[in-house]
């Protein structure tokens, strides 16, 4: 998934990427070739045949500028992915929901974006009820075995960040500008402990300013990202309401926290509670909606391990047998692990597979609730013992 290591050629999808323009015909022109390389290589009656415009021609015509060279720049550095939408890895809820982006630019662990999410989102400018209510129900749905997504803004996507982050749970964090920038400012510091624990996304490539319309797009990905969004308080007019929305078009659960009648930071949650918003008070119940949901991205992220690096489909299993125990990485890394914690570092080294590989097999096994993991380091435990989908926080 890194500019080493992604099944794509990196040039070729960031080529692709930057030629802006209308989306739509980047997308045709994908599936139809399956990879940014051969779309490429396709040749410029084929890319007009998918509706690219003079313009987008001309541009994956050229050999790049300085936003690919800053791109690939940003790429080299350790930690730094990118994901076409073609890509296997490329998460599942995101691929199905309505505008998901060509590629993600990624910064921090890319597997955590299969990990079943809660988005919690609001005010910028919460009640200091509404940021207890924010820490109180991500440290909670952290327990649960959920991540937490959310928008880095100020106010409660930070307080649901941090919180995350301090419960050992994934989270993820979606930019309106490029994964380099910290935005706003005042959270560079949360943004580099998400960078570091979690994941930063982002569908702009690095250098991207902040702007305006960027943010219902991010917003988007916040909601298609995660199982469900939880708006803690929101004023009438609010990017947190845009998101709800956009979490209901994209069949999703919109939970809202009823507030007082005084306060103007709720009127956005009772609008959404009128027009059919679960009313949540307290975080078991967004859990219990949620969980039945979670088993299906578990299921995905099974079909994801067992097939090959490529868009093909998995081969069938053979009747009778079980491919997670006939898979000798699968077998090599429930071998390195043992009931004393052991952080990821040691286990690449025991085992010989890449950290992607670990990493994309433990969340499989904790998930199963096969491991438990506690401040970055994991150890086995018994599933009979150890509720299915239990996560992180535990």
């Amino acid at each position: 998934m890194s500019a080493a290591t992604h099944p794509d050629d990196p040039g070729a999808l960031l080529r692709l990427l930057l030629a802006g323009g209308a989306a739509a015909p980047r997308r045709r022109l994908l599936d139809r070739h399956r990879t940014a390389a051969a779309a490429l290589a396709a040749g410029p009656d084929a890319w007009q045949a998918a509706g690219l415009d003079p313009h987008q021609c001309e541009a994956l015509r050229g050999a790049g500028g300085a936003g690919i060279t800053a791109a690939e720049a940003w790429l080299a550095r350790p930690g730094h992915h990118l994901i076409g939408c073609t890509d296997p890895d490329y998460p599942p809820l995101l691929r199905d929901a309505p505008g998901a982006p060509l590629g993600l630019f990624i910064a921090g662990d890319p597997s955590l974006l299969w990990h079943p999410m809660v988005a919690v989102v609001g005010s910028r400018n919460p009640s200091a009820a509404g940021r207890e209510h924010a820490t109180t129900f991500s440290r909670a749905f952290a327990r649960a075995g959920f991540g937490i997504a959310s928008g880095l803004a100020l106010g409660i996507d930070a307080c649901a960040h941090a919180a995350a982050l301090d419960a050992d749970a994934p989270t993820v964090a979606v930019l309106g500008c490029g994964p380099d920038i910290a935005y706003p400012a005042a959270n560079a510091a949360l943004l580099a402990r998400i960078a570091a624990a979690g994941a930063v996304v982002s569908e702009f490539p690095p250098g991207t300013r902040p702007l305006r319309e960027h943010f219902p797009a991010r917003n988007r990905i916040v909601a298609a990202l995660s199982l469900g969004t939880l708006v803690v308080e929101a004023a009438l007019r609010s990017g947190a309401l845009i998101t709800a929305r956009l979490a209901a078009e994209a069949g999703r659960e919109v939970f809202a926290i009823p507030g007082s009648l005084h306060n103007p930071m709720a009127r956005g949650c009772h609008r959404l509670i009128r027009e059919g918003a679960a009313l949540v008070e307290s975080p078991e119940e967004v859990v219990a909606t949620l969980e039945p949901v979670a088993q299906v991205l578990a299921h995905a992220l099974h079909g994801r391990l067992r097939g090959p690096t490529s868009c093909a489909e998995p081969p069938p299993a053979a009747p009778g047998v079980d491919p997670e125990r006939d898979n000798a990485d699968y077998n090599r890394l429930w071998t390195a692990l043992g009931h004393d914690p052991t952080d990821m570092d040691r286990l690449v080294a025991r085992t010989g597979l890449t950290t992607a590989q670990v990493s994309s097999m433990l969340l499989l096994m904790e998930l199963e609730g096969r491991v438990l993991v506690e401040h970055g380091r994991y150890s086995r435990t018994s599933a009979t013992t150890r509720p299915r989908g239990a996560g992180r926080g535990k």
